[in-house]
């Protein structure tokens, strides 16, 4: 049995990462035996998702990296999709190389990942082009998203916002509400499903109802960010029941619920 330990570095009123991710993983652990999880988390301050708030909690990037640095972590994973978006296209490939810079110095040479480069890399990894879009986000925030998608080549054929913006009412909505509210985009042309744009946005017991409702691969910031360590790792990327993008060898093997996809 192998531990691999995950640091994570949250805003200060995040409640779902610390949630959706450990329950993805410990789902994978009583499906393929052998690895087990431990986490580590670094908060940084942030009440509201404004433009402001949001620059004033990356300021903390290097403060909250030192500190998991002296747990030795297996791998970082940074965890404010729009915090980072927020910044400028590609700006993921900064924040990543700024908290690897400040590991290394530490002596923890360990993978780093975002969840906004792994939202990218999610698309990427399910073949889609052309994606529809949840966010919890007011209309501005969810543009920024939007266009951050696009500039890494993926068009955004719809979005939706939910216009909240208290981040801790955001780890308070129902995820059940998704299995409705995504009938509200135009998937017309759509490939994937981005079901929550936010770590923040409780969103995991509905993935894979929606995925097999809609008949389109879906996947969330969390379930990105819990492939992108798995696959960091060197792990199969598999979780059961939460979407596509974590069926993994293992599961598409008959390990697991194999509903859902195109």
């Amino acid at each position: 049995m192998a531990d691999h330990h995950i640091g994570m570095i949250v805003p200060s009123s995040n409640l779902t990462m610390e949630t959706e991710l450990p329950r993805m993983l410990r789902a994978r652990e009583e499906t393929v035996p052998g690895d087990r999880f431990v986490f580590h988390s670094s908060r940084m301050r942030m009440q509201k998702v404004t433009p402001e708030q949001l620059k004033e909690m990356n300021a903390q990037t290097a403060r909250a990296s030192l500190e998991l640095a002296d747990a030795r972590p297996d791998i970082v994973a940074t965890a404010c999709l729009v915090a980072i978006m927020a910044q400028g296209p590609g700006h993921h490939c900064t924040a990543e190389d700024e908290i690897t810079a400040v590991l290394k110095e530490q002596g923890a040479q360990v993978p780093v990942v975002s969840s906004a480069g792994a939202l990218l890399s999610g698309i990427e990894a399910l073949g889609a082009k052309r994606v529809a879009v949840i966010t919890p986000y007011m209309k501005p925030l969810t543009e920024t998203v939007v266009n951050y998608i696009e500039d890494a080549g993926t068009e955004v054929v719809d979005s939706l916002s939910l216009e909240v913006p208290d981040n801790l009412a955001v780890a308070r909505l129902d995820p059940s509400a998704l299995r409705e509210h995504w009938r509200r985009l135009d998937l017309a042309r759509a490939d994937a499903i981005v079901l929550s744009a936010c770590v923040q946005m409780p969103s995991l017991p509905s993935v894979q109802y929606v995925e097999d409702a809609s008949g389109l691969p879906v996947l969330t910031a969390a379930t990105a960010t819990a492939y992108r360590i798995l696959s960091e790792l060197g792990l199969d990327p598999s979780v059961p029941d939460a979407g596509a993008l974590l069926r993994g060898r293992a599961l598409s093997a008959g390990e697991g619920h194999q509903g859902g996809g195109r």
